[in-house]
């Protein structure tokens, strides 16, 4: 090969590459453009959740393990933020990591945002509500297959849908 043949070969693979960034990016960010968010003042957040769901909603806070009901939740539905009710995460997605907190492997595109939580000394990943911005917890990179994540939520946080045909 000579150097004009892999100068135009290595150009066509930075342009697909771009390309393939682009793509993707306009993906992501077409799934969140498409969930309007929801502002509103704390005052009107203290009315609206308990004070439970608001120290852990808005105040990034977390419940002691082992003491959410949701835990024990097998049946089908869908997992919402308690404070807005957008959809999380399908019953499908959940499973027992032991934690004590409830699971999920993956979470409904779009649906989730995150940001490094620098809290502890160990850096993790937030992640909370697209839609009101709602702390639900932290995604870890110990979960099972496919996805190979463990969105570890606080049951507080969520309300759960069960599926009426079920």
């Amino acid at each position: 090969m000579d150097r004009r043949s892999f100068v135009k070969m290595a150009a066509g693979g930075a342009s697909l590459l771009a390309l393939y960034k682009l793509v993707s990016m306009e993906n992501v960010m077409a799934a969140t453009e498409s969930i309007e968010k929801i502002n509103k003042p704390n005052a009107q957040w203290k009315k609206e959740l308990t004070p439970e769901q608001y120290h852990i909603l808005r105040e990034e806070g977390t419940e002691h393990a082992f003491t959410s009901p949701l835990n024990q939740e097998k049946r089908l539905g869908i997992f919402a933020c308690a404070g807005c009710g957008l959809a999380l995460f399908p019953s499908k997605f959940k499973y027992d990591s032991g934690t004590g907190w409830p699971s999920f492997f993956d979470v409904l595109p779009g649906h989730v945002e995150t940001k490094t939580d620098f809290l502890l000394i160990a850096l993790r990943t937030e992640y909370h509500c697209a839609r009101c911005g709602g702390h639900h917890g932290h995604v870890f990179k110990d979960g099972p297959a496919p996805t190979g994540l463990r969105y570890c939520n606080n049951g507080v946080a969520l309300k759960f849908i069960p599926d009426s045909a079920a």
